[in-house]
């Protein structure tokens, strides 16, 4: 009898020790498992795209990565860009690119790293400024996208409602110039000189940098201290072994 109770507790003991290893290893398993974060990008070629085979843009590349490596996955959400920016900044935990760093948006974003510097500049078929004063006196309607920072540098350099008219982001605004609608396009230069050739072959007259403000990775002003932490490092590891510069490299290269 006590050899059957012996035989009976060894058998309990070893069913334990396989159940506490299955136990750990599925425990393991879940924790390792990278957490999921809504991550808010538009379609801005070459910064950010959304459905592109040749990837998800300068910014969108670089967030992507930094995003993996502080242990997340991200699911890419698509909002009109306005919308977006708002519907991120009064919730908690969502991310957010590129987003330039503005004094109207300061305090409503938690800023986790900059990606990259964008210039700005105008562009016209017809008449190339050198400075806002000239551009406020030259140019009676002036394009800018929908929701970007271009609208609020213009009224912050004394640019009257009448001429400033916001247009959807992304190739729009390039046709509305081609077309003679708008008499300039105040926009990033990168993405102006990425745009317009997919437009037209008529020379593009740019004037000089207007304007140059860093492209952020952002998070709510409700945001975790260890995402905006683990993010943070993550995207200036991404600078200092050069990735940034190879990303960038690769979109802007002739």
């Amino acid at each position: 009898m006590s050899q059957i109770r012996r035989a009976v507790n060894v058998r309990t003991q070893v069913l334990c020790g396989l159940f506490s290893l299955v136990w750990s290893l599925l425990a393991c398993n879940v924790y390792a498992a990278p957490l999921p974060i809504d991550f808010f990008i538009l379609d801005a070629p070459p910064l950010t795209l959304i459905d592109d085979a040749n990837g998800h843009g300068i910014v969108g590349e670089v967030a992507l990565l930094a995003i993996a490596k502080a242990g997340y996955t991200a699911h890419i959400q698509v909002l009109p860009w306005a919308r977006s920016q708002k519907y991120v900044s009064e919730k908690q935990d969502l991310l957010i690119a590129p987003l330039s760093r503005t004094p109207e948006r300061e305090d409503h974003f938690t800023w986790i790293a900059p990606v990259m510097s964008m210039d700005r500049a105008f562009f016209s078929l017809e008449h190339r400024v050198s400075s806002f004063a000239e551009a406020r006196k030259t140019y009676r309607v002036i394009g800018v996208g929908l929701g970007s920072a271009q609208e609020e540098i213009l009224r912050t350099h004394g640019f009257s409602s009448e001429q400033i008219h916001p247009l959807t982001i992304g190739e729009n605004p390039a046709q509305m110039l081609l077309k003679g609608r708008i008499d300039a396009w105040f926009n990033g230069v990168p993405e102006s000189q990425y745009i317009w050739p997919t437009v037209s072959r008529r020379k593009l007259l740019m004037s000089p940098v207007m304007s140059s403000v860093d492209l952020y990775l952002a998070c709510s002003k409700q945001c975790s201290a260890e995402l905006v932490q683990g993010l943070h490092d993550a995207v200036e590891t991404l600078r200092h072994d050069g990735t940034v510069a190879r990303i960038q490299k690769r979109y802007l290269s002739p």
